[in-house]
């Protein structure tokens, strides 16, 4: 998706009143301020449907009618996407040795210069939210939240209940931390060449570095594939590739508490 189709889309959140013409439309992915000048002088950009004649021009994006080239531009603060990260790309804005779940965006999509809400392990998959919105970020973050996170994953051993019971209570990890309580269902067992491998479905509610892998490793099992289903009230678009985003819904904007102007 474009910038400027970006542009036709959600508005959430406002900010101060006016700001710079030019910094309102570079912020949306019309060009460099430079750029803007240059349309500027050419008669290409419009306010309220009068040619513009000062690239610094105080304007309200929430309220004046901005034109460019033709086009009105629909202004919005803020971005939010839904990922279905795959294996093999870290949960970061940038790195000089692997790829970062930023670089599977187009470059239309960077423009707000959006981060991933958390981090998902380099070999893990699923859901995992990317915004420019940090108010949001803090409130799904923030350990005195205790924000729900679901997983689903497949786990080398059988998973029985006395490991229920014991997620249940709080799991001890290998540097003495006792996690708080996680619900564990069971969802499936097969047996294998190899052994036993269930397939199990986790909700916590902190995010240590590695929770899920350490806790199955302190009840002597091993987590061989993981996949983050939900994340507070958001839950992971089935539809959606791996490798793929797209932005919020309406409705799921709302459920995190980010409804529509």
């Amino acid at each position: 998706m474009s910038s400027k189709q970006n542009s036709k889309g959600k508005g959430t959140g406002k900010g101060k009143s006016t700001q710079r013409l030019d910094k309102v439309l570079s912020n949306m992915g019309w060009g460099s301020r430079a750029d803007i000048k240059k349309m500027v002088k050419q008669g290409m950009i419009v306010v309220n449907n009068a040619a513009v004649k000062d690239p610094g021009m105080q304007v309200d994006p929430h309220r004046d009618i901005l034109e460019v080239q033709g086009e009105r531009v629909l202004y919005r603060e803020y971005m939010y996407l839904m990922m279905n990260k795959p294996q093999g790309v870290i949960s970061a804005t940038e790195d000089k040795r692997d790829k970062t779940v930023i670089d599977l965006l187009s470059q239309d999509d960077r423009w707000l210069q959006p981060f991933p809400v958390g981090r998902l392990d380099k070999d893990t998959e699923g859901l995992l939210l990317i915004t420019n919105d940090g108010q949001l970020a803090h409130e799904l973050l923030s350990p005195k939240k205790h924000v729900p996170k679901t997983y689903e994953a497949y786990v080398q051993g059988n998973v029985d209940e006395e490991d229920v019971i014991r997620f249940r209570e709080g799991v001890t990890l290998d540097d003495g931390y006792t996690t708080l309580p996680a619900e564990l269902k069971i969802l499936s067992r097969e047996d294998e060449a190899d052994g036993v491998k269930s397939h199990i479905s986790l909700t916590i509610h902190e995010g240590k570095f590695h929770q899920v892998k350490r806790m199955f490793e302190a009840v002597g099992k091993k987590v061989v594939y993981l996949k983050r289903i939900s994340m507070g009230s958001l839950r992971l678009d089935e539809a959606l590739a791996l490798g793929t985003y797209r932005e919020l819904t309406s409705a799921e904007l709302e459920l995190l508490g980010r409804a529509q102007d």
